[in-house]
């Protein structure tokens, strides 16, 4: 039995909590917050980062891996990526969804829920290595902001998706995905989160976290729209919001069992 500790962070683009784009924040300003985010990683001990809104080489953000500095500053050393938005040129802007893993990452891939323009969403699937031949899978997901005719949509993309992977993949894995990210909207409303939080009950006995604790705008939240999937292997220990102010969102952190 082992036990892991999993954070979920829209860390929207390390600006911060002021209501501004990214743009308009220094390059400094950027750094600074990105140490921060990584000082917040090690002093909750987590295993397992997901993270959405991270920048792998924006104009606008210092044209730099932000996932790859956290990594160096946090002590997980190992990342996967998964663009949702791609754009080179003068004026590269690239960004999407990303791991970092105190365990080796030895499968990633990504699904955008669009042409990888500006605003698009998507997913990042990933299989730690726990143990040789031994596989904890992951999805870090973005949905859509504004229409839930688009959240369903993507709900649904992804559940394919889930049913294709468990039978090509799933040999090796220790658990059924565990699912993590910004769903965008509450869990009690007839919206993507309670139809994939249904669709995972039909095989599993998949817990919702955190049962309490709102999550947006950080500064003053008002709704729960970022939450953690676990399925029954994962016997939820603590769950908790994290009040810090390094983004518009709040992060949120399961500590968990497993058998490995």
């Amino acid at each position: 039995m082992a036990r892991h500790r999993l954070l979920t962070f829209n860390v929207a683009h390390a600006r911060g909590t002021l209501p501004v784009h990214q743009s308009l924040r220094s390059a400094v300003k950027i750094r600074s917050n990105l140490l921060k985010i990584a000082a917040l990683i090690r002093r909750l001990k987590a295993d397992i980062v997901a993270v959405q809104e991270i920048d792998e080489n924006s104009r606008w953000n210092g044209s730099y891996n932000h996932l790859t500095f956290l990594s160096e500053h946090c002590g997980l050393p190992f990342t996967a990526i998964g663009l949702t938005n791609e754009r080179g040129g003068r004026y590269p802007l690239n960004y999407g969804n990303g791991v970092l893993s105190r365990w080796p990452i030895k499968h990633a891939e990504t699904a955008t829920f669009g042409r990888r323009q500006l605003g698009d969403k998507g997913f990042l699937f990933v299989e730690l290595e726990l143990a040789a031949g031994r596989h904890l899978p992951l999805i870090n997901l973005h949905l859509h902001h504004a229409s839930r005719k688009q959240r369903l949509l993507q709900a649904g993309m992804l559940m394919k998706f889930i049913t294709e992977r468990t039978a090509s993949r799933g040999t090796h894995w220790v658990a059924p995905p565990m699912m993590c990210g910004d769903f965008n909207n509450p869990a009690h409303q007839p919206d993507a989160t309670a139809m994939l939080l249904g669709f995972c009950e039909e095989t599993n006995n998949y817990a919702l976290l955190p049962k309490t604790g709102r999550t947006f705008p950080a500064a003053l939240p008002a709704l729960s729209l970022d939450f953690v999937l676990l399925p029954e292997e994962c016997r939820p220990i603590h769950s908790e919001v994290v009040r810090c102010y390094l983004s518009d969102h709040r992060p949120v952190l399961v500590e968990f069992d497993l058998d490995q």
